[in-house]
């Protein structure tokens, strides 16, 4: 059974089980419905703008950059010959 299959069969469900409630329960459950596709959509853009940007620090680049040489750790053996 495919995906749409199953989300047309839940929906006629979900109909089923709310189609008896009163006007203003029905209004409700709309405005609630409607205000979790805002707050999802509102966290969609700040997980993806979180994602990507510009380094954020007070360091210039040279500062970073001997910073990162400094933290440098090396564990290699050269064996000699």
């Amino acid at each position: 059974m495919e995906t749409i299959d199953i989300n047309a069969k839940l929906i006629d469900n979900y109909f089923a089980l709310l189609k008896n409630l009163s006007t203003n329960s029905k209004l409700d459950l709309i405005a609630k419905l409607s205000q979790s596709i805002k707050t999802d959509i509102s966290n969609k853009r700040s997980s993806f703008d979180k994602a990507y940007g510009a380094w954020d620090s007070e360091e210039s680049a040279e500062e970073l950059i001997a910073t990162i040489k400094e933290s440098r750790t090396f564990y290699r053996n050269i064996e000699e010959l």
